[in-house]
């Protein structure tokens, strides 16, 4: 029986690509071309496993190894691009607080929240939900009931 030798990470890249369109342009490019990986592969793999997802922009999280090879996790897209989304809006209030410039409803908060639950530090909905609406807020997005 043969032992399975773990791989070093030699980087780990964290970046933010719109789904189903990477491409060895900047930010991917450069960021993967310095430690030595396969852009082109990269692209493609990400790409096929985004499709369905236009439209959004999602985080990946990147580890390079040694030896020159990859993988990656891609996170679910960041609250304020799934508010704006809910919300009907191309940007954010520029004075949060003072100016609401949209609004969502409670079940869409708790959707959201449900989304975010595997990437956020809370493992309970209620606290999940609370964090959204506290984006939503700073956004200058109103949570009606």
């Amino acid at each position: 029986m043969a032992v399975k030798k773990k791989k070093k990470i030699k980087a780990q890249i964290k970046l933010q690509i719109p789904a189903g369109s990477a491409n060895p342009a900047p930010p991917v490019g450069p960021a993967l071309g310095q430690h030595g990986v396969n852009i082109m592969q990269f692209c493609k793999a990400f790409n096929d496993l985004t499709k369905n997802r236009e439209g959004l922009i999602l985080p990946v999280v990147i580890n390079v190894y040694e030896d020159r090879s990859f993988d990656f996790v891609i996170k679910s897209p960041p609250a304020s691009i799934l508010l704006k989304r809910a919300a009907n809006l191309a940007k954010a209030s520029s004075t949060p607080g003072k100016e609401f410039i949209g609004e969502v409803s409670c079940k869409q908060v708790e959707e959201i929240a449900k989304q975010k639950l595997q990437d956020l530090n809370t493992r309970d909905l209620a606290q999940a939900v609370k964090v959204i609406e506290g984006t939503a807020r700073s956004m200058g997005i109103k949570v009606k009931d």
